[in-house]
């Protein structure tokens, strides 16, 4: 059973974890924000949903108690358990009023009374006793980024990498990379976005990149040694997911998807009216 996370956590001099009070099946105890530096102007990362009063309360007594006001808001991308909060957290005028927020852009998004900056890939964000420096990883979602602390080679993940269980994705290709890119980081330490700290970020990122790749090869055995039968994606992961939460079944069905969507670029299976079929004419996988 994963440890408790408190509604809010001093968890080094210059991180303090608000916990976005949402919880659910896909948020776990709830969306991780961060106020980042030791002086009196800092950065928060993520605002958590929409109308979590309880949340907002929290994030004001910390400014109260800290002392400190927002210098810049930096969202991770655009799930609006990462978002949703931005228009509540602005009404804190008192520490928000003088805040630039940032985000990475996307051709889906919607027009914001808000004015939103465009974060940059390799973009640095300083204020006193923080460095942030921005990498673009696609792959959960096109206008993902994480957030290097390079005081203390600590990564802000999102939900690319999570304190517990695995991440669904648009794009398994893109995730791949990222995931990679992250590992390429070679981090200390991984504040995520849902879920307790990753002390051994490492031996995650390549644990995810394996699982991926494990996903990968039981989609293929299925369809390899059933090569006259067809499947949907609901019923591949009634094979393969022998043990799954009926309300995770609906984002498995999408992970197996992308898969799928993944091994027909490389020709391994076939797709016809939706079912799925191995490709028969591979020589070999």
């Amino acid at each position: 059973m994963a440890a408790v996370i408190p509604a809010v956590s001093k968890l080094s001099s210059r991180i303090i974890r608000v916990l976005g009070c949402n919880p659910g099946c896909m948020t776990l105890q709830g969306t991780n924000t961060y106020l980042v530096g030791t002086g009196k102007r800092r950065i928060l990362i993520d605002t958590g949903d929409t109308d979590v009063p309880q949340y907002i309360n929290h994030l004001s007594s910390v400014f109260k108690h800290e002392g400190i006001d927002l210098a810049h808001i930096l969202i991770s991308h655009w799930h609006h358990d990462h978002i949703g909060g931005l228009n509540d957290v602005l009404e804190l005028e008192e520490w928000t009023k003088h805040s630039q927020i940032w985000k990475f852009p996307r051709s889906e998004d919607e027009p914001s009374n808000v004015n939103i900056e465009e974060l940059k890939d390799g973009q640095e964000f300083s204020v006193e006793g923080a460095t942030l420096k921005v990498h673009h990883t696609p792959g959960h979602t096109t206008d993902h980024v994480v957030f290097h602390l390079l005081e203390e080679n600590a990564v802000f993940s999102g939900d690319c990498v999570l304190g517990e269980g695995t991440a669904v994705f648009e794009d398994l290709h893109d995730y791949m990379v990222s995931l990679q890119d992250i590992s390429n980081l070679n981090p200390d330490v991984v504040y995520p976005g849902h879920g307790n700290v990753i002390q051994n970020p490492v031996e995650k990122l390549q644990f995810y990149i394996k699982h991926r790749m494990q996903r990968e090869q039981q989609i293929l055995d299925v369809l390899s040694n059933n090569r006259k039968s067809s499947f949907g994606e609901n019923d591949l992961v009634k094979m393969i997911y022998t043990d799954i939460n009926e309300k995770l079944i609906k984002a498995a069905e999408n992970n197996v998807s992308h898969h799928l969507k993944k091994l027909e670029k490389e020709a391994k299976v076939v797709n016809d009216n939706n079912l799925w079929q191995y490709n028969s004419t591979m020589k070999s996988i």
